[in-house]
């Protein structure tokens, strides 16, 4: 692939995570925010089913492992982003994204007891530690309002967070050998079940859907561009570039999701946040810093 062609897809997987936030945002003022969720799973299940159909003879699970990895993803994967939905009621898009950008440091620390392959040992506990006071920051937990819905809702997320993180570690711990399309297809069949029977159990409501144009295409949009060809090309970049390049998208996805935030939906954003997601950012900076300096040394030696 081409340089101009990868930093293209860089760039376009970018701006669609960064979209995602304020997208949800949108739709659950229309929408319950799990049935929301599930409406966005079921289309992209769909989606992603028929083409592996009709493209790939391996579509369905056929091992214990892939069954397993069904699971993990439909329960914990994807059925984890419900709470997200359910958090966003409370914080901004912009916020929502940069609780986000933890995410491959919580996978760090989840896969280390999970894939022994993957320990972590000497200054990545620097950076997971960095990353963690990064979260606290943005959080700002206040021992006098700890039932205030900002705080409620940026908690929740950061749960959200863990639980879709631990579904993405044991597929991998399940070593399936599914080809991705089809493992997220059905994964999104189940994850989308989960949703229903949560939001039959909180009395969510399908008369509270108010069916209007901005609502279908919000929910057309998180399941097309964000649930297929967005998973499809950051998985093409990471082919590609590696995870340590692509896990960079995740941080930079929160300016996308600020300045969407700020133009559409006038969202402010508070200086500490600001400086928590800059803590975050250099935690994965110490967790990486191995691997970030061996690629320097390569692209060193390459232009001697």
């Amino acid at each position: 692939m081409s340089r101009n062609r990868t930093l293209g897809l860089f760039l376009l997987v970018t701006l669609l995570f960064g979209t995602a936030f304020p997208a949800v945002k949108t739709g659950l003022s229309f929408i319950p925010p799990l049935l929301f969720a599930a409406a966005r799973s079921y289309l992209a299940a769909a989606l992603l089913l028929v083409y592996a159909g009709g493209t790939m003879e391996y579509w369905y699970p056929r091992s214990r492992r892939d069954v397993t990895a069904v699971f993990a993803g439909g329960v914990f994967l994807v059925g984890g982003t419900g709470i997200g939905f359910i958090a966003q009621q409370f914080i901004t898009a912009g916020v929502a994204a940069i609780i986000f950008s933890l995410a491959p440091i919580v996978t760090a620390v989840l896969a280390w007891p999970l894939l022994p392959e993957e320990r972590l040992g000497g200054r990545d506990y620097a950076g997971v530690l960095l990353g963690f006071v990064g979260i606290v920051v943005v959080i700002r937990p206040d021992p006098a309002s700890l039932l205030d819905p900002a705080l409620v809702g940026k908690v929740l997320f950061f749960v959200g967070v863990v639980i879709v993180e631990l579904g993405a570690v044991l597929i991998r711990r399940s070593q399936t050998a599914m080809p991705i399309p089809a493992l997220t297809g059905w994964a999104m069949v189940l994850g989308g079940t989960v949703h229903v029977v949560f939001a039959i159990a909180v009395g969510e409501s399908i008369a509270s859907i108010q069916l209007t144009p901005l609502a279908v295409a919000m929910v057309v949009y998180l399941s097309v561009f964000i649930g297929v060809f967005g998973l499809v090309m950051y998985l093409v970049l990471m082919g590609e570039v590696g995870p340590l390049k692509a896990n960079l998208t995740t941080y930079l996805t929160p300016i996308v999701a600020l300045a969407i935030g700020w133009v559409l939906l006038g969202e402010r954003i508070q200086p500490l946040t600001l400086v928590g997601f800059g803590i975050i950012v250099a935690g994965f900076a110490l967790l990486e810093s191995r691997e970030i300096t061996a690629k320097l040394i390569k692209y060193r030696s390459l232009y001697r």
